[in-house]
C-alpha cells in the first residue's frame, strides 16, 4: 500500500512547481485568451475548473495504469519485479531533477511535439471551457514528478490504488496551482534552484520506500529495512530477534491495523504446516497476504479466518510472508 500521505506532500512541495513550469504557462494562455473575450470573468474559476478537470483525468490515467499493472503482476515476485523497476525509473527521475548526469534526462519522457503544439492550439484558442479543456489534456504533457508517480501507479498492481495514487498527488499540486499558478514565471524564475532539491529528495525517498517493499514482496531477507536495521545494531545492542521455541506446525497469523502478529514462527523444515489466518482488523494490502518464495496468495477479509495448507522448505533459514504490496511483513524461521 503506497504512502499516500508521502504522495501528497510531494505533490505539495514539490509538484506543484515542477508541474507548473510544464502546465502553468498553458494554464496562463488559456486563463489571458479567456479573459479577453470575457473580462468579467473570474480567474479563480477559470483555474479551479483546470484543477478539477486535472484531477478527472489522472485519476482515471491511474486507474488505467493500476489495472496494466494488475495484469502484469500475475503473481507477488512478477509484482515485486514491477515495483522495482518502478522504484528505478523514480531514482532516475530524481537525479534529473538534479541535473547529476546528462543521461538521466532520459527519464523525462517528452510528449510528441504534434500533441504539445495541439495542447497549445487549444490554450490560445480560449474560450469558457479552454482552462477545463487543458486540465483533461494536461495528462498527455506530464512533467517529471508526475511521470515518477505514473510508475508508482504502475507498480501498485491495483486499479484503486493506481487511481488513488494519482488522485492524491495532483490533490497536492492544487494548492500551488490555485494560488500561484498565474505568477508562474515568476515562480519558476526565483523558487525553481531552491524546489528542485527538494522535489528530488521527495521522489528519492518514495523510491527507496518502494525498492525496500519491492524486496520484501520477492521474498528477500535482505532488504533495506534489514541492512538499515543490522547497521543500527552493529553500533549498539539489540536483542537477538531469533526465536528458540519448538517447531510448531500450526502457527496462527493474526492480521492487525498495523501489520501480522505471529503466535510462534518457528516450523520444521520439510513437513507440512497449516497456517491459520485471522483478520482481527487488517484493512487495505494487509489483507492480502503472500509467501512469495512458495507462490502462496490468500485474501483474508476483516472479521473472517482462513487456513493455508504448505510444506516447510527442505533447508534451515528464513521464510519471509508478506502483504501483496511489501509494505508489511514479517519471517518464519525454518529449523
Amino acid at each position: 500500500m503506497p504512502n499516500l500521505w508521502i504522495i501528497f506532500t510531494t505533490g505539495l512541495i514539490a509538484g506543484g512547481l515542477t508541474c507548473m513550469a510544464v502546465q502553468g504557462g498553458l494554464l496562463v494562455t488559456a486563463l489571458s485568451s479567456e479573459e479577453e473575450e470575457h473580462p468579467r470573468g473570474s480567474r479563480a474559476w477559470g483555474v479551479a475548473s483546470f484543477l478539477l478537470a486535472k484531477l478527472i483525468s489522472h485519476a482515471v490515467l491511474g486507474f488505467f495504469l493500476g489495472w496494466v499493472g494488475s495484469q502484469v503482476g500475475l503473481s507477488p515476485r512478477a509484482q515485486a519485479i514491477g515495483i522495482g523497476l518502478a522504484s528505478f525509473f523514480m531514482i532516475g527521475t530524481a537525479l534529473s531533477f538534479l541535473d547529476v548526469h546528462p543521461l538521466f534526462r532520459y527519464f523525462v519522457i517528452q510528449p510528441p511535439r504534434f500533441l504539445t503544439k495541439f495542447i497549445r492550439g487549444r490554450a490560445k484558442a480560449g474560450g469558457v471551457f479552454a482552462p477545463f479543456v487543458i486540465g483533461l489534456l494536461s495528462v498527455f504533457i506530464p512533467c517529471g514528478t508526475t511521470q515518477a508517480m505514473m510508475a508508482l501507479a504502475a507498480g501498485t498492481g491495483s486499479p484503486w490504488w493506481g487511481m488513488a495514487v494519482l488522485f492524491v498527488f495532483v490533490l497536492g499540486t492544487a494548492p500551488l496551482f490555485f494560488l500561484l499558478g498565474v505568477s508562474i514565471d515568476v515562480i519558476k524564475a526565483t523558487l525553481k534552484d531552491k524546489f528542485g532539491v527538494v522535489a528530488a529528495t521527495l521522489v528519492m525517498v518514495l523510491a527507496l520506500i518502494n525498492f525496500n517493499a519491492a524486496l520484501t514482496l520477492y521474498g528477500s531477507t535482505v532488504t533495506l529495512k534489514s541492512l538499515a536495521r543490522s547497521a543500527y545494531c552493529t553500533i549498539t545492542f539489540c536483542p537477538d530477534g531469533q526465536s528458540t521455541g519448538e517447531p510448531t506446525t500450526t502457527p496462527v497469523i493474526t492480521f492487525w491495523l498495523n501489520g501480522y502478529r505471529i503466535d510462534n514462527p518457528v516450523i520444521p523444515k520439510g513437513q507440512d504446516v497449516t497456517l491459520t489466518l485471522t483478520n482481527t482488523a487488517g484493512e487495505g494490502c494487509i489483507q492480502a497476504f503472500t509467501i512469495p518464495q512458495l507462490g502462496i496468495q490468500e485474501v483474508v477479509p476483516v472479521g473472517q479466518t482462513t487456513t493455508v495448507s504448505f510444506t516447510a522448505p527442505d533447508t534451515s533459514g528464513e521464510l519471509p510472508f508478506s502483504c501483496s504490496m511489501g509494505m508489511y511483513g514479517g519471517t518464519f524461521i525454518v529449523k
